[in-house]
């Protein structure tokens, strides 16, 4: 939670938020942030309060354990890097790189979003996961800020929020439940700086796609050792869900008063979108009467670690992060998930799953579908993931569900040859997919190509992965050519970056080059190799170079990947440090060739 923000004491919230679809109450003054201590054992309550009586499934237990394995790994992220996540540092990247690993892994849809604006110099990406099913016009957004203040790891501010909010997203994609609306999870950058992040995020949203968003939840220090249970705009209608859920424990919850206006559910109240969320305190003193209710110290702040190095996994209060992770999961399944069993659905299945082809050849395999519940339904099918030279066809193209359809898989001879994965979708009342694995072999001839999407680093920074903050148009080095390049490394101390893509060299030709320009600049003044650079396709190392290798201006360098033809790699660039005198490694106009 940011130190300061600004206070909305004399304000009516109402005439704030305006025509938000859900009222809440206004909040109190800022003061400074509060947390829990531990209470009772938890009784068992794993369904959404209410979702019985609406048909809806059960919310999930989510496994605490799961969520403090999170919090060491961004522990040891932190200790690995100057003892912080600082937004601005190395930290704070490999944060968002460890959690965007797991959510693309699940099956989310993962966006890294570069505040371009606002943010502290040097700020890493805001981090967003969708996942990719229920209504897109109806979307509640669960948020967590990812760094930390350069003090210390940040692990109950707010790795606390972070790891529960990224447990609950892994936990939804694992149970697959049928979704009403959408689930949209954030991590956001610079929250300690001021909210940055998540205001950028806000102002770039426009008024259709704000207006989308029917709730937005936060979760800043949800673990604190001598902390209360806090809801934010606790008698609003977006915290009911949340107020429930802990009502059913007899927790007794009270208004975060400490936290209004210092997190960022300010942002999004702001420009009128009705928040809530969980907080369990900062430097604020539990009163008498909070400890008699809920444990712990009196006259002592919740978090007695507030901003400070000793903000590790030793500062969290399990069974408040147990109840607040399962209040979490209760939320989303009352607001976002559906009905547990449709009253028609149907299943999906390819058969073969996978084909091989020479180019100007074409594959087919059987779609099957069955009724699994209710009536049968018309079920239209389509096909996503198809590369350039490659159509999908369906005979015929609608079926009711029991029946079958015959897919084709056509290819130019032009197609380029490789291994493609093909979503396989059918739509009725409800969505099902399944996948197809499509090879082109590499008989033929060579059409020579650049494989490298975004290899001037001009379009942002997809599909490139890993530390994509060194991504833009930095002050103190300057492209290749165009504005933006890839700085890795420059930070004195002890630090990795890498960016890494993924591609398929094509089959059929006799050669692929990886040329690139870079420029190297450094302050070690001795002949010894302390900063590297290195080029890999998977975990081989294919060229080194280092602080020795220093000169003025971008010197082009190239790597024969002809042995990876016909193979899909994941190219990685990566730089590393030693504790002092920075190293820069300045990437640009990066390109791999065949013919």
């Amino acid at each position: 939670m940011v130190f300061r923000r600004f206070a909305v004491a004399g304000i009516s919230l109402a005439a704030t938020l305006g025509a938000a679809a859900l009222a809440v109450a206004p909040p109190a003054a800022a003061t400074s942030r509060n947390h829990p201590t531990a209470i009772s054992a938890d009784r068992a309550v794993t369904a959404a309060p209410g979702a019985a009586a609406r048909g809806l499934a059960a919310a999930p237990d989510i496994d605490v354990a799961k969520v403090q394995a999170h919090l060491t790994e961004l522990n040891n992220i932190a200790t690995r890097n100057g003892g912080n996540r600082k937004s601005s540092g190395q930290g704070y990247r490999d944060s968002v790189a460890y959690a965007k690993s797991k959510l693309q892994a699940a099956g989310y849809t993962v966006t890294e979003q570069p505040c371009t604006s606002g943010c502290a110099t040097g700020a890493g990406p805001n981090l967003i996961a969708e996942w990719p099913q229920g209504d897109a016009s109806k979307v509640y957004m669960f948020g967590s800020h990812l760094d930390s203040v350069g003090a210390g790891p940040g692990i109950n501010d707010n790795g606390s929020g972070s790891a529960a909010l990224l447990e609950t997203a892994l936990t939804l994609a694992e149970q697959h439940p049928t979704m009403a609306s959408r689930a949209r999870f954030a991590w956001w950058t610079d929250e300690e700086q001021g909210l940055n992040g998540s205001d950028f995020y806000v102002g770039s949203l426009s008024s259709a796609e704000r207006s989308k968003i029917k709730a937005y939840y936060n979760f800043d220090m949800i673990a604190s050792t001598n902390g209360g249970y806090f809801i934010n705009h606790v008698t609003s209608a977006a915290a009911q869900p949340m107020k429930a859920y802990w009502d059913s424990l007899g927790l007794q919850p009270e208004e975060n008063t400490e936290g209004a206006g210092r997190s960022d559910d300010y942002s999004f109240e702001r420009a009128g979108i009705p928040t809530s969320g969980y907080a369990m305190g900062a430097s604020a003193r539990k009163t008498s009467a909070q400890a008699a209710k809920w444990g712990g110290t009196a006259n002592r702040a919740y978090d007695p670690c507030y901003h400070q190095s000793c903000d590790t996994t030793s500062n969290i209060n399990v069974t408040g992060l147990n109840r607040a992770v399962d209040g979490i999961a209760a939320t989303l399944w009352q607001v976002a998930v559906g009905d547990s069993t449709p009253a028609n659905d149907f299943s999906l299945a390819t058969s073969p799953a996978a084909g091989s082809v020479d180019p100007g050849a074409s594959a087919t395999a059987t779609v099957s579908t069955a009724t699994t519940s209710g009536s049968a339904q018309t079920v239209k099918l389509s096909a996503t993931g198809a590369p350039a030279g490659v159509t999908v066809s369906f005979n015929p193209a609608s079926v009711t569900s029991g029946s079958s359809s015959t897919m084709t898989v056509a290819t130019t001879s032009g197609v380029a040859p490789g291994t493609y994965p093909l979503t396989i979708t059918g739509t009725g009342s409800v969505t099902h997919s399944a996948t197809y694995t499509l090879t082109v072999k590499g008989s033929g001839g060579c059409t020579g190509q650049q494989l490298l999407a975004n290899g001037g680093f001009e379009s942002g920074t997809t599909p490139w992965t890993g530390d994509t903050g060194a991504i833009g148009a930095h002050s103190g080095q300057s492209a290749h050519s165009g504005s933006r390049f890839a700085w890795l490394g420059g930070y004195g101390s002890s630090a990795s970056d890498t960016l890494s893509q993924t591609v398929t060299v094509p089959a059929g030709c006799g050669k692929a080059t990886l040329s690139y320009w870079l420029h190297i600049d450094t302050d070690e003044n001795e002949r010894v190799a302390y900063d590297t650079f290195k080029v890999k396709v998977g975990n081989t190392t294919l060229t080194t170079l280092s602080n020795t290798d220093a000169a003025g201006g971008y010197t082009q360098r190239s790597v024969d990947l002809s042995p990876y033809i016909g193979q899909r790699i994941t190219l990685t660039f990566t730089a590393t440090e030693d504790s002092s005198l920075q190293t820069s490694f300045v990437v640009d106009d990066a390109t791999l060739q065949t013919g």
